[in-house]
């Protein structure tokens, strides 16, 4: 039988959101503005770990507002619950924009040097 927390502020969910939400995206934006250099594939496993930070971020948001609801702390409900809530999802939804970014950056980087490598290759099929 478990015993319902009187806060969600007091889940170990909830600290794991944190630490997660702020420290990974926090080290990889320090590995992306630090590095002199920089693989594409590296680049493209950085974007996607934003990606996973986001959608992480959203499952631990609606756990946690499950959670909230059974609560007897009244803060609970009013972060979680409540329309406050809607301000909670613009952090996942940044870290989630950027990763797209960062990932479309190398595709369009690697398909502009694949189009270069076959006109180069191909001359005769210039239009």
């Amino acid at each position: 039988m478990s015993a319902v927390s009187n806060s969600v502020f007091a889940e170990l969910r909830f600290w794991l959101m944190v630490l997660l939400s702020t420290g990974l995206p926090i080290g990889v934006y320090t590995v992306l503005l630090v590095k002199r250099a920089i693989s594409p594939r590296n680049v493209l496993l950085l974007g996607l770990a934003l990606i996973a930070v986001a959608g992480l971020d959203v499952y631990f948001l609606q756990s946690l507002a499950l959670l909230a609801k059974d609560t007897p702390s009244l803060s609970d409900d009013w972060v979680f619950t409540s329309q406050v809530s809607v301000a909670l999802y613009l952090l996942p939804a940044m870290f989630g924009g950027v990763g797209v970014n960062v990932i479309s950056h190398v595709l369009v980087r690697h398909l502009a040097e694949a189009e270069r490598r076959f006109a180069q290759e191909h001359p005769e099929s210039r239009s």
